[in-house]
């Protein structure tokens, strides 16, 4: 039987600070590994959208997560992110991942791709069984792969993979985050929101807790959030969540994924330049929009 019971509340999908070389610096994101869990997150997750898995090669992936297992240090759990298309390459990244100490892994959809129905389940069970006494969460990112896994394929693996045990949705569509809570409660499914600014309503539908970005520059905001919803304080959640809207939405004028990275230096973080081709947001009206909403939250 797989442990369940760490998957909860806030986990960050952390930001990988690099050199000018494009290598990962163990000393800055050690610090920002130590500054998230003082935050208050429940959990990390290295190489997520936000982490940007996609530029990342394998043999920096293995040392950075041996660098954030390595900080964390058994304060909260780490989850490793697997974004790859061929199951072959996941399955390969899952094992190295357990084999270096994560908790758990977090695996997204194939992108570009377009899989049927059952070509997806046997992906998804394919990772699992390489991997079954780990727990693992599926990744619905419709936005960025072009398609979103429907809630009979979810409700199919909840019920028939032992150790596929959660799941991120980040669609953004609050019916479709119901199908899959409604569907896969009687199995204890862990369902995380993945939409920062539908914390509190994800959390009102029965999600566990979030999968949040904003973590990375103000976890003392969206931990909060949460925080007072499992405290019973529904009033104070929903004012902390209608605080962070306005600086989380400012984002989106911002290329993809570059705004964290941005953010992050905002507030003193320190944690570089996103990798190339991107870059940082250059003076103008989105960096203006997103200095003006964090100077109103009080970050800056």
């Amino acid at each position: 039987m797989v442990d369940k019971s760490l998957i909860k509340g806030v986990v960050v999908p952390i930001l990988t600070p690099i050199d000018e070389n494009e290598r990962i610096d163990e000393a800055k994101l050690r610090s920002q590994v130590d500054y998230v869990i003082e935050g208050g997150v429940l959990g990390i997750l290295a190489f997520g959208s936000n982490g940007e898995f996609y530029m990342v090669e394998e043999d920096e992936m293995e040392r950075g997560l041996e660098i954030m297992i390595s900080q964390t240090n058994g304060r909260v759990p780490v989850y490793f992110g697997i974004g790859a298309i061929s199951t072959k390459k996941c399955v390969r990244l899952a094992k190295m991942a357990v084999e270096k100490g994560a908790y758990g892994i977090s695996v997204l959809q194939p992108m570009f791709l377009k899989p049927t129905e059952e070509e997806l389940f046997l992906h998804f069970k394919t990772i699992a069984d390489a991997v079954p006494s780990t727990p693992m969460l599926l990744y619905n990112n419709p936005g960025r792969v072009g398609y979103t896994m429907s809630a009979k394929l979810v409700e199919r693996l909840a019920h028939e993979v032992d150790n596929i045990v959660g799941m991120k949705d980040t669609s953004g569509d609050i019916t479709q985050m119901e199908e899959f809570i409604r569907r896969t409660r009687d199995v204890d499914f862990k369902v995380f929101g993945g939409k920062d600014t539908l914390l509190y309503a994800s959390l009102c539908h029965g999600a566990v807790g979030g999968v949040c970005t904003a973590a990375n520059f103000m976890p003392h905001l969206i931990t909060d959030i949460y925080n007072k919803f499992v405290a019973g304080d529904y009033k104070g959640s929903l004012e902390a969540q209608f605080k962070l809207n306005p600086v989380r939405l400012s984002m989106d004028a911002a290329s993809f994924p570059v705004a964290a990275k941005d953010m992050a230096n905002l507030v003193g973080r320190d944690v570089g330049v996103p990798y190339r081709p991107n870059l940082p947001t250059p003076e103008g009206k989105a960096r203006d929009g997103i200095i003006s909403a964090m100077k109103k939250a009080d970050l800056i």
